[in-house]
């Protein structure tokens, strides 16, 4: 692969984590209003945020939605972080 290449693919990859981020925090945001959005941060679970399992489920169904991508929610369970979760959703986020 030539630096060209390359180059493209990590734009690619950037690209898709940014959206799988944005797209996220959105709908953390709506789900758990009175959350500050300074609190979503990489390093923290979900539960960390206040999000109990109903809302744990709708978050990951929403931004699977949001995101168009059709995975089994059995995927999401060993995730363990924000981070992770975005580094999951971006693979599956369409170009």
């Amino acid at each position: 692969m030539n630096s060209e290449q390359d180059g493209a693919r990590r734009a690619a990859q950037e690209a898709a984590r940014a959206r799988a981020e944005q797209a996220l925090h959105e709908v953390i945001r709506g789900i758990l209003p009175a959350l500050d959005p300074r609190e979503i941060t990489g390093h923290k679970h979900l539960k960390e945020l206040g999000a109990d399992s109903v809302d744990r489920v709708e978050i990951i169904i929403g931004v699977t939605r949001l995101l168009d991508i059709d995975e089994p929610m059995s995927n999401f369970s060993a995730i363990p972080d924000i981070d992770g979760l975005v580094a999951h959703l971006a693979r599956g986020v369409r170009a």
